[in-house]
């Protein structure tokens, strides 16, 4: 209990110094929690990908399409399961801003290759008894207030340049936290009935996704679907979903390294911070300290005092930090759609508490040990 008032009472001996200390590492980790947050928007995707699950796309971009009939022969490819298409519609509600995937599918394959997406069985019944049905993620249905049987406009730069009209059909959710529940889906054979009038685009999809029967052979079975289309007017790439969702987010650069390196930073600079606050703090108690030592404290206790002191300023900062940032997170997307696995993983938390302590002792050791080097007739005699 004494060694506890000690902490305390010298942690309040400089109250503004101490104050201000505390609000650089309270800062710093919630800085830390929202670049979290931002780099599990951007590549959380790839946590969440199946790994029974290939994507196959154009060999060159991802903007080029595949033929529709590849579905049939990649089907017919040994250890594919399922083959399903996607297309990119790339279509803008009201607002370029207001950006969210739109893909048009075929519906009962596509909820077939991807059971993380819930679907009520009345809302898939009535999305395959509506031809212009689509049904929209819970997290987009919310951004925009929308309700099953809505008439949704998209207008669509791309495909006709006009606008198309949907009707709201089904609300998805995950079947896990952090599901990208943003899309709107529609069904392809409405896509393709307009795409039949044009001189563009018929009968070419953008990508596909199929199921290996035996996810240990997932490697075999992409160089099989390569090889099927090797030399033909469309090559394929066949990677796994993890890292097709990977790709998409290295166009923005390498997230996870700018997220280090900005972090290394900010911890740098309240190491710098806290060292220096805690080398003032045992040089102004000097004379203190070596009465400690002149009444019986063992060096492994003013060790123990001094270590203690700074752990207990790092990790209080820390913790508040962390928990603001958990707070302020919680909220949900902050841009409104553009980053819609924004969460702060436990994962992230839990090391947050760990530098909080790693802090605190790398802060605390080198005044720790100039005290525990302290002689008490040096220190008595600064007093």
């Amino acid at each position: 209990m004494k060694f506890a008032h000690l902490i305390w009472s010298n942690l309040k001996r400089r109250k503004l110094r101490t104050s201000l200390t505390l609000l650089s590492i309270v800062a710093a980790f919630v800085l830390f929690g929202f670049l979290s947050a931002i780099k599990q928007a951007l590549i959380g995707g790839v946590e969440l990908a199946g790994v029974d699950r290939l994507i196959v796309r154009h060999k060159v971009s991802i903007i080029q399409l595949l033929p529709e009939s590849y579905q049939a022969r990649m089907e017919r490819i040994p250890g594919v399961a399922r083959a399903v298409h996607q297309t990119w519609f790339g279509g803008i509600y009201q607002d370029p801003k207001n950006f969210f995937m739109q893909c048009p599918v075929v519906p009962e394959e596509f909820m077939a290759m991807f059971p993380e997406f819930i679907l009520p069985p009345e809302q898939m019944k009535a999305w395959l008894q509506t031809r212009t049905g689509a049904i929209v993620g819970r997290n987009t249905a919310e951004r925009f207030k929308w309700k099953i049987g809505d008439r949704v406009p998209i207008q669509s730069p791309i495909w006709g340049r006009r606008t198309w009209e949907f009707d709201l059909v089904g609300i998805f959710d995950g079947r896990k936290k952090g599901t990208d529940t943003t899309a709107l889906f529609f069904r392809y054979d409405y896509f393709d009935e307009f795409r039949q009038t044009q001189n563009w685009g018929k009968g070419l999809v953008g990508w596909y996704s199929i199921r290996v029967k035996d996810p240990a052979q997932a490697a075999e079975v992409a160089r099989r679907v390569d090889e099927e289309f090797e030399n033909s007017p469309a090559e394929t790439k066949t990677e796994p979903e993890g890292a097709f969702v990977q790709g998409w987010a290295k166009q923005i650069g390498n997230v996870a390294l700018i997220v280090a390196v900005i972090s290394g930073a900010v911890f740098f600079t309240i190491l710098l911070v806290a060292g220096n606050t805690m080398s003032q703090a045992v040089r102004e108690r000097t004379g203190e300290l070596g009465v400690l030592k002149a009444i019986g404290f063992t060096n492994a206790q003013v060790l123990s005092l001094v270590l203690a002191e700074s752990c207990l300023l790092t990790v209080g900062g820390g913790t508040l930090g962390l928990g603001l940032a958990w707070m302020f997170i919680a909220r949900g997307d902050p841009t409104g759609g553009l980053l819609p696995l924004f969460l702060f993983p436990t994962r992230d938390l839990l090391v947050g508490l760990g530098i909080s302590i790693a802090l605190g002792l790398v802060t605390g050791i080198f005044p720790a040990r100039v005290a525990v080097r302290l002689r008490v007739a040096d220190a008595l005699r600064r007093m």
